[in-house]
């Protein structure tokens, strides 16, 4: 039986989709100062941030409100409130995901992602090891780097 290219490639993208937000939770990749159970972290975080900070899922582009917030403050984890960025430091990077040139001193880990045939470089909380997104280098000056989070995974505190 032949398989048309159309017909495959609609099923690899099926199975990707599916696949979406299925990896093993933060909390299991390392041993970070806030814990909480899984029934924990249900109950703490709406079901779009306990998806994103919790199983490694991607919010839809441009559906975050902080992607457009301009004022003064810190983006801080929505998980654990655990301060993570400076506005400062925040640029429109056309992506459609809040995007940042530099993270405050100690607040996030990285490690490697090999999800989806690729490897990028993830970006955690490193208070609570939730998951924000990725960090490439493509960014502005003077780092060269673009941490692009997801909002739902923040939270921000205007100053």
């Amino acid at each position: 039986m032949m398989i048309s290219r159309r017909t495959f490639l609609g099923g690899c993208g099926a199975l990707a989709i599916a696949g979406c937000g299925t990896e093993a939770p933060a909390e299991a990749q390392g041993n970070f100062p806030f814990r909480l159970t899984d029934a924990q972290w249900r109950a703490r975080l709406s079901p779009a941030a306990y998806n994103v900070l919790r199983r490694h899922a991607t919010e839809r582009a441009g559906s975050s409100p902080l992607d457009r917030e301009h004022r003064r403050g810190t983006f801080a984890c929505a998980g654990c409130g655990h301060r993570l960025f400076a506005s400062e430091t925040k640029f429109d990077s056309g992506t459609g995901w809040p995007s940042f040139f530099r993270p405050l001193p100690r607040a996030v880990g990285t490690s490697i992602d090999r999800s989806f045939g690729e490897t990028r470089t993830e970006v955690h909380c490193a208070n609570c090891g939730g998951h924000l997104g990725h960090v490439f280098n493509d960014g502005p000056r003077p780092t060269g780097l673009r941490y692009c989070m997801n909002g739902v995974a923040m939270t921000f505190r205007a100053a």
